[in-house]
């Protein structure tokens, strides 16, 4: 894609994530199948259905902006970071070792989106998108919220008769990443 304006960035980018987000859509029910636990597996499944209200949050920033086009192209981050998940699966038992590791592939992936949407909102209210950047903040915020999640969970019930060490890198402030040790 020949980008010249701002405006053929943002759409270069919301149609990279929404390819990301059709992938995830089809990782998440692998994912939730994979884990031994039953509260992580309730997680995946229930940022699915959220994803596929992501997916139509997409479609209406598209319908608020007439000149809005979705260019059909494939996100290769988000391949890769579903390869990494795959991996891990393939590598690993059903027990909390792989639990541990697919919430951190998991949470690569809400980083990736929470950097996504972040960018997208930013550039829409630049282009004066009123409604497309309150549609991305929206998800954003869930994206936010989904790696808060994941991470309560990884503290409170994954791992607890494994000597893991587990690395979280926790928001605090929305710029602002603290970085949190746990033994388990």
């Amino acid at each position: 894609m020949n980008m010249k304006t701002i405006e053929d960035v943002f759409i270069h980018l919301l149609s990279d994530t929404y390819s990301a987000e059709k992938q995830l859509t089809r990782a998440l029910a692998k994912l939730a199948r994979a884990t031994s636990n039953e509260k992580l597996s309730q997680a995946f499944h229930a940022h699915l259905e959220e994803t596929h209200g992501q997916i139509e949050r997409i479609d209406q920033v598209v319908e608020s902006e007439s000149n809005l086009k979705i260019k059909r192209m494939k996100c290769v981050a988000m391949e890769g970071l579903i390869e990494e998940a795959n991996e891990v699966i393939e590598s690993t038992e059903k027990n909390e070792v792989r639990d541990a590791a697919l919430i951190a592939a998991a949470q690569k992936v809400e980083h990736y989106e929470i950097a996504s949407y972040g960018t997208l909102a930013t550039l829409a209210e630049q282009l004066g998108y009123r409604k497309a950047a309150k549609l991305l903040k929206e998800t954003l915020e869930e994206e936010k919220a989904t790696d808060i999640k994941l991470t309560d969970l990884a503290i409170n019930n994954v791992g607890n008769d494994s000597n893991l060490l587990i690395v979280f890198y926790v928001q605090i402030m929305p710029d602002d990443f603290v970085m949190q040790l746990h033994r388990f």
